[in-house]
């Protein structure tokens, strides 16, 4: 008898911890992945998309696609067995077209999430976008808007007027949604290259674009709660982040006009998002605005969830990770050398977990 209770005792403990997000009901995941040029195997009229065709560079054949569409599934339900539960909502960057998102959610390891899609074609000349799935059992979408990027502004920019005319980038997306009766705005941004060691001027124009209009949403909707994420191709300390989106480190310096910048004190303490010459860098970031970080009592508040001390998590786990050789302990990536290695993405997933 004694044996019987112990065992049923350790299966509702089990139980508990496996499902704890979604037995209390009251808190949810946040996330962001950089789905690592996401591309099916047909040409978009008018984009560069030719590396990932049959007979491009890529050799990208419905075989490697499939293993792709796999592989970031295998993600994301990973994920979901470590919290429990599914995705409230996900940004995702590097993604060709609202097709391979359809494919995606239809994958068998996350169908049962039932992730809705918010996608605009956005031009960028590679065709690749940023889009948003969603829970619409957790959340209900009120609106949406695909933020173009400009150059009204007083930033000093190095591009001349016919360089600034060809310019091309991911537009920013938002979108308005009500979760439990409250209401959320969720920016999803992928912010210009590093390559060549330029654009610091336009991650930094990207990270007003987003800031400004995140303002306008306080503006229209009192007491709003915002998330900014996406692949800032900066580092959380640097001015796309920490100036123009008025990034703050530490909980106590977010005031009403500010974000909180989780993954900071994460990037300072070792964790990385992707890595460059062997040094961890952290551009998967996900910011909060102060009515979210200082919420008022019974309302959705960000909480500490890696080691009950950081706001964010980054989401590596082994089988995401090469295990041996020059890139040891670096993210496990699609190609490599240009050769497919089946791998997953060269970005880490993060998140973030609110709770009332």
């Amino acid at each position: 008898m004694k044996r019987r209770l112990y065992s049923i005792f350790v299966i509702l403990l089990l139980a508990g911890t496996s499902f704890t997000l979604q037995a209390k009901g009251r808190s949810h995941v946040i996330g962001f992945y950089n789905l690592e040029n996401l591309f099916d195997t047909y040409h978009d009229e008018g984009k560069n998309d030719y590396e990932y065709l049959p007979d491009g560079a890529n050799n990208w054949t419905e075989e490697k696609y499939a293993k792709k569409l796999h592989n970031m599934a295998r993600v994301i339900a990973e994920m979901k067995k470590d919290n429990g539960v599914w995705h409230t909502v996900l940004g995702v960057s590097e993604i060709e077209n609202r097709h391979v998102l359809e494919d995606l959610v239809a994958e068998p390891a996350i169908a049962d999430a039932n992730f809705q899609i918010i996608h605009y074609d956005g031009p960028d000349r590679r065709g690749v976008d940023v889009a948003l799935l969603y829970d619409p059992r957790q959340m209900t979408v009120v609106e949406s808007e695909s933020i173009p990027f400009d150059f009204n502004s007083d930033i000093e920019f190095t591009l001349t007027q016919e360089e600034k005319d060809r310019f091309r980038t991911r537009d920013i997306l938002m979108v308005h949604g009500i979760i439990d009766g409250e209401h959320f705005a969720f920016y999803v941004c992928h912010l210009p290259s590093r390559i060549g060691g330029k654009g610091q001027d336009l991650r930094a124009r990207g990270g007003e674009i987003a800031y400004n209009h995140a303002v306008t949403m306080m503006e229209k909707y009192p007491g709003i709660k915002i998330a900014i994420m996406g692949d800032m191709n900066d580092n959380p300390f640097d001015d796309s982040m920490a100036k123009y989106m008025r990034g703050r480190k530490e909980l106590d310096e977010v005031g009403p006009m500010d974000f909180f910048s989780p993954f900071w004190s994460m990037l300072e303490a070792g964790y990385g998002t992707l890595y460059y010459r062997g040094e961890a860098n952290i551009y998967d970031c996900i910011l909060v605005n102060d009515a979210l970080a200082h919420a008022p009592k019974g309302t959705y508040q960000i909480q500490p969830i890696t080691k009950k001390k950081f706001y964010g998590r980054v989401f590596n786990k082994p089988f995401m990770t090469n295990q041996s050789g020059p890139f040891k302990d670096t993210p496990f990536r699609t190609f490599s050398g240009g050769a497919f290695i089946n791998g997953f993405s060269d970005h880490y997933p993060t998140y973030i977990v609110i709770k009332k």
